[in-house]
């Protein structure tokens, strides 16, 4: 078993899971302020073309390489698709 990381190891493409296990996702963005060590959640890659945005405090366990959330998949789904925010 892994050690549990940070998360500002976390990295675009690392596998996010539901809590009975299964893959949910990857990571797209990770939100927050890393200079004020302020994890606010992740976007996450859910499908082709579709995204939803995870609170920080829905993330069970970050371990190097894998994001374990503790909501099941079908809460996930329920999760609205996220709109991406424009470049500044």
């Amino acid at each position: 078993m892994t050690q549990p990381v940070s998360w500002f190891v976390i990295a675009r493409g690392w596998p996010v899971h539901a809590s009975d296990g299964s893959q949910v996702g990857r990571v797209e963005e990770v939100v927050g302020e890393p200079q004020e060590d302020i994890f606010n959640g992740l976007v996450v890659a859910t499908g082709f073309f579709a995204t939803r945005y995870v609170p920080a405090e829905r993330v069970g366990e970050i371990s190097e390489g894998r994001v374990d959330l503790d909501l099941t998949a079908a809460e996930v789904e329920a999760f609205p698709k996220h709109a991406p925010t424009e470049s500044r």
